[in-house]
């Protein structure tokens, strides 16, 4: 469904959905959810770092990653060699993961009681975008590497179907208002995947039956969705382009703020020993905001990615929690920030096709490549803005 026919179904639905914001599934609304800030767990956390915004931040302490895999020079964005993961550019440990679909899974990050989240370390791509009440969300997708303990799980959005048929995945949710879930089905079928009484082992509640008990494998997502007729083979996943020498032309790009409200904030910070850039996220459990190391809580290590990429998009606001996002209707163009290696590179993104994944371009319209390894997409309104000094970039979220 293109994005002229989904606004026109959402005109007719307005008022319904706004009366349907107000109250999920779980029987608490996101704006209720999303003014919860609770700690994170301190016992997963390393030592929190010095910084209280808006003050500059100490660098974190390196902390241990997984050995890489080896990659065999420039990959990308097509003709991939065997073995090689065309989201990541690495060679796989077992090929065998590349012979089904992506899996994506609804990651909450409020309310903040749910951290630190799991499995995140383990996904070859994380998207984060905006869903009302000065809150975010992730939609993490595994390929490559699978993990058993996926979460804390949520709700789907109406941009999730977008994303999921560019990748040709399966997607695991928890529920949906009934207008959005109407649209997820639609267009995925019985590749969308919703926790029941019948999906664990791929999707279930720990026990507590609470908004941020409920976790997702994406081996068994793979497993169940196989069970249920999908068809699921390795597809053609060709877009994204990938080389271990950092391109020429690069500016300074070594914090990056990402701030989609007062309370919603989370920043990289580039780390030389490792190369990545390590995540932190707000705290607000004492007197004054500060950002910590966020960390996996099945590792208890801080989230390292290779790529952090923050791109402009049309955001469509149905009600305050219901929002649209134009993600495959951009054949255009529009502006993306890429850092990698400590550098930030200026680019445009663009969606080719409904199933092809999201391309970045250099100036000249060639494919940029990015470093191999793990990649974070944050998804900004098109009216955000952006500041950036000494290699400090900051940006803040606004609508549409």
């Amino acid at each position: 469904m293109n994005s002229k026919n989904r606004f026109a179904l959402w005109t007719i639905f307005a008022i319904l959905t706004m009366l349907l914001a107000a109250c999920g599934p779980s029987g608490l609304s996101d704006v209720e959810q999303a003014g919860t800030y609770a700690a994170q767990t301190v016992a997963a956390l390393p030592s929190a770092t010095e910084k209280v915004l808006p003050t500059e931040t100490a660098t974190p302490e390196p902390t241990a990653t997984p050995t890489q895999l080896p990659t065999i020079g420039p990959v990308g964005p097509s003709d991939f060699p065997k073995g090689i993961n065309p989201l990541t550019g690495l060679m796989v440990a077992n090929p065998e993961n590349l012979n089904r679909r992506p899996v994506f899974v609804k990651v909450a990050n409020y309310p903040a009681s749910g951290r630190p989240h799991a499995g995140l370390s383990s996904a070859d791509l994380v998207f984060e975008y905006y869903i009302g009440s000065g809150s975010n969300r992730f939609m993490a997708v595994y390929y490559g590497d699978n993990a058993e303990r996926i979460g804390p799980m949520r709700s789907g959005r109406l941009v999730d179907p977008q994303l999921v048929s560019m990748y040709q995945g399966i997607l695991g949710f928890v529920s949906a208002y009934e207008t959005v879930y109407a649209e997820i089905v639609d267009v995925l079928g019985n590749r969308a995947i919703t926790e029941t009484d019948q999906t664990c082992p791929a999707i279930c509640d720990d026990g507590r039956n609470i908004v941020t008990s409920v976790f997702a494998n994406s081996a068994e997502l793979t497993n169940l969705a196989t069970q249920r007729g999908v068809d699921n083979h390795q597809y053609p996943l060709d877009g994204m382009a990938f080389d271990p020498v950092a391109p020429a032309g690069g500016g300074e790009g070594t914090d990056v703020l990402v701030q989609y409200s007062n309370l919603d904030r989370g920043e990289w910070q580039f780390d030389i020993p490792t190369g990545k850039y390590l995540r932190l996220i707000e705290d607000t459990s004492g007197s004054e905001l500060q950002m910590i190391p966020l960390v996996d809580r099945n590792t208890d290590e801080q989230l390292a990615f290779s790529n952090v990429i923050v791109l402009y998009a049309y955001y469509t606001e149905y009600a305050p929690t219901l929002h649209d996002i134009t993600i495959q209707d951009n054949t255009a163009g529009r502006p993306a920030v890429i850092f990698r290696d400590g550098q930030a590179y200026e680019v445009t993104w663009v969606a080719p096709s409904y199933s092809q994944p999201i391309q970045f371009l250099d100036a000249n319209g060639d494919p940029f490549p990015l470093k191999p390894g793990n990649t974070w997409m944050a998804i900004m309104g098109v009216n955000s803005t952006v500041s950036q000094t000494d290699g400090d970039w900051k940006f803040t979220f606004y609508l549409p």
